[in-house]
Order: structure tokens, then C-alpha cells, then sequence
């Protein structure tokens, strides 16, 4: 039952303190009974706060030799420290974590505190849009960031922009070209990340897409709404998991389109896209978000077991940016909506929250909408779907770049598919 002070299980009773030991272990002090205790008072909850101080935050000693903490950017001080206010509760279970921000939180707000110094991200059409904003806010916080898009004079101007805006150093700012209308252009790009990185990649986010394109085909033959959205992304994850190691993040940046997605004909016909004669640009779309929360799904189970985390995750709807650019009525119905939809900051909040979080350590295969994890669809949810668009994907990839990278999974679907 809630104490009547309170509205919230995570306030204290009159008369406790919430403190904290140096190795990050949380307790709790009733001063009217004199008594202390590990477990919060009212939750009945262990809580433990990150070893390390908030970004931003450093700590000295006061002229009675008692511990301070100071802000670096405002120069502000105090005696509380500072880690207490990302404590968290020691989870049972891997799910066991509350919902601290919502739609209209943003990116910095989402970051605030946290260093991500020493992380390595690579983040998809990052030159624009979303994107940007993602990349900005990963580097405001000390991340190195790899932008991989298609228009590299585009991109340098970027990366000038956040080194100016953020005071990122522009060291930990790195470009390479990535053309996701060509499978020969992802391989490559794979390739030169692993030589870049040759390490590991602590976050990877697949955001690039684009939307309303009329009918066209990509070098490869393939539609191109499908093969920019999907087909090229998933191709490019499985290339980079040499590098993804225990507590790597991939993201899909799908779309809340996904739950009007339509898969008639299509696994009779043995073609996951739309011929040129029945094509709707808005259902190639959706069919594309679609396919980002199945391939997350999948690709979360194969890499459960070596820590690697998959999910998907939805921005926002009509966000204001560069990707209604291919009809001028798409533009101008997201100009008309733009009071009322997300700005580009509280766009990118879920998937720094996704990318960052601490509570989703080891959170894998879910999808995320407004900073929180909810239900997909129920074609998302069917794996025998699943399974089968994920292997006809692969099929596709096979058929023009041949077995190599990803003959283990080809196997292993084979393997499921025949229940085997």
C-alpha cells in the first residue's frame, strides 16, 4: 500500500535518507529510529548506482575533508552524491525495469549523466534528420560515432556542424560511404569498418530509409524501398557481427507502419517484394518497417546467447525531417503536421534510450515506442512469418552476392524450417 505522503512507490517515508557506499551499493537510513537498512523501505527493493560518477561530475575534498561532488559545467557543488540519481533496482529478471521517460522526453534528456567515453557507435543516415540528431547526441556525451551514408559532402558538413555544436573532438568523428541501394556498396562499407574498427562496435543503429518512392529498382534489381529499408540493412548487421562482442547494441529503426503491413501472395509467390504492376509506395513502406522488426526478432535469438542484443524501435509519427522529400504532397502534409508531432531531438529519444540505457542491459528482441518497450504486431509476432522472411531474405542476398558471411545462417534456417 502506498504511504498517503507519497504518489509514488519510489519516494521515501518521512524520516529516511537514501545514501550510497563508494563501491556503488545503495542503503537507506531511517534518522528517527537510528537504524539503517539495504532494502528500500517502501519497495522492499535492493538498489546499487553506477561505480562510476555521472558525466560531467567530479569529486574532491571540502576543507573539513569531507567528500564534494562538482559540477564541471555549471561549477555547481554538493554533498549528495551525484550517482544516486540513476540508482536502480537490482533485477530478478532481465525485463524487471520501469518506464523513466516518455514521447516527449529528448535525446539529451534521455543522456543526461551518462558517459559514453571509450563507446564506439555506428549509426546509418546520420547526415540528416534522425539521424543526425542521433549521432549529435551520442557525440555530446563522448561517444566515438562512424556515419555511413550515401552523400559524403553532405555528411563532412555534418560532422563540422556537431564538432562546432557539441565541442566533440573531431578525431572521434569518422566517415564512410555507404550506398544502401547496392549490395556490393554495404559489403564494402562492412569490410572498411572492420579495418576502422577493428576491435569491436559497442552500438550499431540502422536508421537510414526512405519513404513514398515511386516504383524504381536498385542495381541489384531489387525494389528499392525494400532493399534500402530491409534487405541492405540486415545484410550489412550480419556483416558486422565479427565485431559485436557481449553487451553490443543493434538497433532497427522500424516504424509504427509495421501494423498495417500486408504479406498477400507473397510467400506463395516466393517474393517478399511488390511487382511493378500492384505497387503502393505506402505499403512497400510498410511492408519494409515490417521486415526491421522480424529481422531484429531473428537476429536476436541467433546472437542471445553471446550477449549481443537486437531490437527495433519506432521515432516517431511524421517527424519533420528529409525523408518525406520524394513527393511534394508527403512534404507537405509533414509540414502540416509538424506542430503536433515530435521534434528531431525527441525523435532520437527512444533510440538513445535504446542504444544507452542502463536497465537494458541484456534486453533483447523487443520493440520500443516512446522511450518504452510495447507489443509488435501480430505478423511480427508469428514466427513461422518470421522465419520465412528471413529466409528468403538471406535467399536474396545468396542469389547476388553469393554464401559467403552467411552460410551459417542459411544453415540454421534451413535447420529451423524443416524442424530438424
Amino acid at each position: 500500500m502506498h504511504n498517503i505522503d507519497s504518489d509514488s512507490e519510489d519516494d521515501l517515508p518521512p524520516g529516511w535518507e537514501e545514501k550510497s557506499t563508494e563501491d556503488g551499493n545503495v542503503y537507506f537510513v531511517n534518522t528517527c529510529a537510528n537504524k539503517t537498512q539495504w532494502t528500500h523501505p517502501r519497495t522492499g527493493c535492493k538498489k546499487v548506482i553506477p561505480k562510476d560518477l555521472p558525466f560531467g561530475w567530479s569529486k574532491a575534498l571540502d576543507e573539513e575533508g569531507k567528500i564534494i561532488y562538482i559540477q564541471k559545467e555549471t561549477g555547481s557543488k554538493t554533498y549528495v552524491d551525484p550517482r544516486l540519481a540513476f540508482s536502480k533496482e537490482d533485477k530478478k529478471h532481465v525485463h524487471d525495469f520501469r518506464q523513466r521517460f516518455d514521447g516527449s522526453s529528448t535525446a539529451y534528456q534521455v543522456l543526461h549523466g551518462v558517459d559514453l567515453s571509450g563507446k564506439y557507435a555506428m549509426v546509418t543516415g546520420s547526415n540528416v534528420g534522425i539521424g543526425y540528431e542521433t549521432a549529435k547526441s551520442l557525440a555530446r556525451h563522448g561517444c566515438n560515432v562512424l556515419f555511413a551514408n550515401r552523400n559524403m559532402e553532405s555528411t563532412h558538413k555534418a560532422i563540422e556542424d556537431i564538432v562546432k555544436e557539441t565541442n566533440a573532438s573531431e578525431d572521434s568523428l569518422l566517415s564512410i560511404h555507404l550506398d544502401l541501394s547496392s549490395l556490393q556498396s554495404v559489403k564494402k562499407c562492412a569490410s572498411a569498418v572492420k579495418t576502422l574498427f577493428s576491435d569491436h562496435l559497442d552500438i550499431v543503429i540502422l536508421n537510414a530509409g526512405v519513404f513514398g518512392l515511386p516504383y524504381t529498382e536498385t542495381e541489384d534489381n531489387i525494389e528499392t524501398t525494400f532493399q534500402v529499408n530491409h534487405l541492405s540493412h540486415m545484410y550489412l548487421a550480419l556483416l558486422l557481427k565479427p565485431l559485436l562482442k557481449k553487451g553490443s547494441r543493434v538497433l532497427f529503426v522500424s516504424s509504427e507502419s509495421h501494423r498495417f503491413a500486408s504479406l498477400k501472395n507473397m510467400f506463395t509467390q516466393h517474393n517478399l517484394t511488390y511487382i511493378k504492376d500492384s505497387y503502393s509506395s505506402m505499403m512497400a513502406y510498410n511492408n519494409s518497417k515490417l521486415f526491421n522488426v522480424i529481422t531484429a526478432k531473428v537476429l536476436s535469438e541467433e546472437w542471445r546467447s553471446e550477449g549481443i542484443c537486437v531490437n527495433s524501435l519506432h521515432p516517431g509519427n511524421m517527424v519533420y525531417s528529409n525523408i518525406s522529400k520524394s513527393w511534394w504532397l508527403f512534404r507537405l502534409a509533414f509540414y502540416i503536421v509538424r506542430p503536433f508531432t515530435k521534434s528531431l531531438q525527441q525523435a532520437a529519444a527512444t533510440t538513445i534510450y535504446a542504444a544507452t540505457a542502463s536497465e537494458l542491459e541484456g534486453v533483447t528482441g523487443l520493440y520500443f515506442n516512446n522511450c518504452f518497450y510495447c507489443e509488435e504486431s501480430a505478423l511480427a509476432r508469428d514466427r513461422d512469418i518470421a522465419l520465412e522472411v528471413f529466409g528468403m531474405s538471406l535467399k536474396m542476398i545468396a542469389e547476388r552476392m553469393g554464401t559467403e558471411h552467411i552460410q551459417k545462417y542459411l544453415q540454421t534456417y534451413s535447420v529451423r524450417k524443416t524442424g530438424s
